[in-house]
């Protein structure tokens, strides 16, 4: 099936030293997210997750915005327009990438390089760190033209920050910049705009040097035991590093040998030289 040349051009991706740096790519919108984009973005994080030559993809934004949230024209009103089928058929491809890349294969990291609105907390929260401007804004505008924060945002601001403030933030519709984002822990860090990708880089070369099968593992861990009683946590964490060893045991070996016998790293102080262990 030919797909319109217009829907591939919502996204955009470069690969460069093992980051894969993906784009919302509709500057003139805000990059607000449209059936198109949602489908082009699944397509996209599809060619992407088993790429040897990507160990990290890092979601950003082209131009201003990061994404001020869902268009209201293309997402809601044209979809609505063909009744609940077509409101059901697009809600099924933009929250089917955002749990795409909750539980993707290699890290993620959301590069907030400017507007975070609404619908954009979904892929917010599915990118395992985040990184803003400190100009960058944030916010729910939803109250301002009559509905709820819905899609996950409501979930999404209940989750990274305090009761009230979510309250607040959802029922004001007040934005807030990266700064404060930062402080509320909707992001791990905010820095100023002309040095966010230098920051996010570093942190892309970090996660690069860690074992690529403990870094999965680790990252679904934090993501299942939030919701989990300790004991259910305990159990399930048992299971699954017995999981990862039966997949990768030779790599975990390698890492205590090289402390233990070898004595070239401190666990405390950095990661294994992971290429031993393929040699």
């Amino acid at each position: 099936m030919t797909i319109d040349p217009t829907e591939l051009e919502t996204v955009a991706f470069t690969v460069e030293d093992g980051v894969a740096w993906v784009k919302f790519n509709r500057p003139d919108k805000r990059n607000c997210m449209s059936p198109k984009l949602n489908r082009q973005m699944m397509r996209v994080l599809d060619e992407l997750e088993f790429r040897d030559d990507v160990g990290v993809l890092v979601l950003t934004g082209e131009g201003t915005a990061w994404t001020a949230g869902m268009d209201l024209k293309e997402y809601f009103r044209e979809t609505e327009a063909q009744g609940l089928r077509g409101t059901r058929g697009a809600q099924r491809e933009s929250y089917g990438w955002w749990a795409r890349l909750r539980w993707y294969q290699k890290p993620t990291i959301a590069m907030i390089n400017g507007w975070c609105f609404g619908g954009g907390y979904g892929p917010l929260f599915a990118c395992d760190l985040a990184f803003a401007a400190e100009e960058a804004h944030f916010g729910l505008s939803e109250i301002n033209w009559g509905i709820l924060p819905g899609g996950g945002a409501a979930k999404v601001a209940t989750e990274l920050t305090s009761f009230r403030k979510a309250m607040y933030h959802a029922l004001t519709g007040e934005n807030i910049d990266g700064k404060t984002a930062a402080e509320w822990g909707f992001v791990n860090e905010a820095v100023p705009l002309s040095g966010l990708k230098a920051r996010v880089s570093e942190v892309a070369k970090v996660l690069l040097g860690k074992n690529p099968v403990a870094l999965k593992a680790t990252k679904d861990a934090i993501r299942r035991v939030r919701e989990m009683t300790y004991d259910n946590a305990q159990d399930y964490l048992i299971r699954a590093q017995e999981a990862a060893n039966s997949y990768d045991n030779d790599g975990r070996k390698e890492g205590i040998k090289q402390f233990i016998d070898d004595k070239t790293y401190k666990p405390g102080l950095g990661a294994y030289d992971k290429t031993k262990a393929t040699k």
